[in-house]
């Protein structure tokens, strides 16, 4: 009877020192809201994102007037030359895409920018974590910013301060 008193009594021991492991939450938004060097390569995205958008606009503009001659014309147009202006149009249809593709498209170069700005602070956000998680012993940290999962958080948890701190903001 004593042995599984005993047993029984490690168990619950190893079962509440499992429970007993120390959360922290940080938002990634406020942080980067706070770091200027962000708001910069916001911006500058958004200038070269704003200039590719007017490029392709300008092309649409273009193929839409195409359209509207074609229409116009459509009437005193022989055969060929009515296939060869509806493969013009598509061809240039085309080319808005690919080049919406290039400029915005999952690899595009939008992409590729933000990706290649935003990796070093992003670097030095995750090592501040991790620095502060050691020290202060937290097993984990979520955002909060992204875990649409989490209804309620104390403030008391919140380590986005620290964070900013440590990367001396």
């Amino acid at each position: 009877m004593k042995k599984n008193l005993l047993l029984i009594g490690i168990f619950f021991a190893l079962t509440m020192n499992s429970y007993a492991q120390k959360y922290a939450l940080i938002d990634m938004e406020y942080i980067l809201k706070k770091i200027p060097a962000y708001e910069s390569i916001n911006k500058e995205l958004e200038i070269v994102s704003q200039q590719w958008q007017n490029e392709i606009d300008s092309l649409v503009k273009d193929v839409g007037e195409m359209y509207k001659k074609y229409q116009a014309d459509i009437d005193t147009l022989k055969g060929s030359e009515k296939i060869k202006r509806e493969n013009e149009i598509v061809a240039k249809e085309k080319e808005i895409q690919k080049l919406r593709d290039k400029y915005f498209g999952p690899q595009g170069e939008l992409f590729k920018r933000r990706e290649a700005y935003m990796k070093p602070i992003q670097d030095d956000i995750y090592n501040a974590i991790k620095d502060i998680s050691f020290s202060a012993g937290y097993k984990t940290v979520i955002d909060r910013a992204s875990a649409t999962s989490i209804i309620f958080a104390s403030p008391d948890i919140d380590i986005s301060d620290q964070v900013l701190a440590k990367l001396g903001y």
